[in-house]
């Protein structure tokens, strides 16, 4: 019931991500807000990656932090081929692990140093569900910061309503 609900929300989940990374105007991957931010690119990419990412991450029960590598990408064309493979591969992590395996105890070390110890459903919500959610919505502030029509995520926005 547990892996259900998650795939579930994923795949409702994916369609707006998509919405939100069609925006992505690709002459603009180098451009960022912020000298200390990534690039829009940067981030377009690794919103496309975290369901994989995050999947393979939780695959061991226990895991030392990894270094996020930050690749700039070529297009936004490859940010939504990565973003149409990690989601179908990240639900199919989620199913093999069942219930059982959600409710499992996963550990997250820093130089050997405990960050965290919880059940693996718990690292699902947090960094691969609301952690994509955190890095979609800053991905809508930098279109708008860049004069792009924002989609559809939860309701009406500035620039659509599909209510009308």
């Amino acid at each position: 019931m547990i892996a259900e609900a998650f795939i579930a929300e994923l795949n409702q989940e994916a369609g707006t991500t998509r919405r939100v990374l069609e925006r992505v105007p690709d002459g603009k991957l180098t451009w960022k807000p912020h000298e200390r931010s990534l690039t829009l690119g940067q981030l377009a990419w690794h919103i496309a990656v975290i369901p994989r990412a995050i999947a393979d991450l939780l695959s061991a029960s226990e895991r030392e932090a990894p270094n996020i590598p930050r690749p700039q990408p070529a297009s936004v064309k490859e940010c939504l081929a990565a973003f149409d493979e990690s989601v179908p591969y990240a639900s199919e992590k989620l199913a093999s692990w069942g219930d059982a395996g959600l409710q499992a105890i996963w550990k997250l070390s820093l130089n050997g140093k405990t960050i965290f110890e919880i059940p693996r459903a718990a690292a699902v919500r947090s960094i691969m569900m609301n952690h994509a959610y955190h890095h979609r919505g800053q991905m809508t502030v930098y279109l708008r910061m860049l004069d792009v029509p924002i989609p559809v995520v939860y309701g009406p926005t500035a620039d659509e309503n599909p209510f009308l």
